[in-house]
């Protein structure tokens, strides 16, 4: 990080970590770091709080390409979080020594039919928004695969493949493999509709193309990452891996199956 010293915050506003930040900025000033106020002056971009404040950090500051993303936990470690304000002997460790590597993990890009984009680091989710299930026609690489009836479908990274997927029976995915899966939430199979019925895993080539069918249920909730999304009236969504990658940094003792293991086993 030694040609990276311009810093902005992005934080959970708690007591708690608020007087965290105070003790942090003592830390960095003494290693050379200076806070900036606006995240587009900024080539270090650190997050204080869970995995959802990252990637609200990220979306909040549109994912920059040219700036690395920290994530600093106010709990336990997190998938993004590789740092905790409850040790700040780690964090100084960072600052001061090759302990460290940078991963580049994969995003998605959506394109909605009416020119809107957006990049998620975790997933897509598009569900219905009444107690009523929904239809959507699903396309790979414009050759028509599945008509879907259910609850919704969601589109995860290789690192979101450990989140919402995991809950609806999706596979974890390797973040170094860049790619994205698509899970069914509550699908109906019978003799009018019929879906694959399991996680379809596609690579960084494919383009899916969700056709949200018009049978009086025509405005589904969009989610990207942990956020919904204000998107009406669009039918028609177009997803694939991005070439955009976000930066993290993280420490070298620190792996994804690290991560995978002190989670779930």
């Amino acid at each position: 990080m030694t040609d990276r010293k311009n810093v902005y915050l992005f934080s959970k506003k708690t007591e708690e970590i608020e007087q965290k930040i105070l003790e942090f900025r003592e830390l960095g000033r003494k290693y050379g770091f200076k806070l900036v106020d606006h995240p587009k002056d900024a080539n270090i971009i650190a997050s204080f709080g869970g995995d959802g404040t990252f990637l609200q950090a990220l979306q909040k500051t549109g994912f920059r390409e040219d700036a690395l993303y920290i994530g600093v936990n106010d709990g336990e470690f997190g998938f993004y979080t590789d740092f905790s304000i409850h040790d700040p002997d780690r964090i100084e460790l960072a600052m001061q020594s090759d302990m460290v590597e940078v991963l580049r993990y994969p995003t998605l890009e959506v394109t909605t039919d009416d020119g809107q984009k957006f990049h998620c680091l975790n997933e897509l989710s598009i569900r219905s928004n009444i107690i009523k299930t929904f239809v959507i026609d699903v396309y790979v690489d414009g050759l028509y695969f599945e008509t879907f009836r259910g609850d919704g479908l969601l589109v995860s990274t290789p690192t979101g493949s450990t989140a919402y997927n995991k809950s609806l029976g999706g596979a974890i995915v390797d973040p170094k493999l860049p790619s994205m899966q698509l899970t069914e939430m509550a699908s109906v199979n019978n003799n009018r509709y019929r879906t694959l019925g399991s996680p379809l895993v596609m690579g960084k080539e494919r383009e899916l193309t969700l056709k949200i069918v018009q049978d009086g249920n025509d405005h589904p909730i969009v989610g990207i990452d942990n956020e919904a999304m204000g998107i009406r009236h669009s039918h028609e969504l177009h997803v694939k891996v991005s070439d955009r990658v976000v930066k993290t940094l993280r420490m070298k003792d620190n792996l994804f199956y690290h991560k995978v293991k002190r989670s779930f086993l």
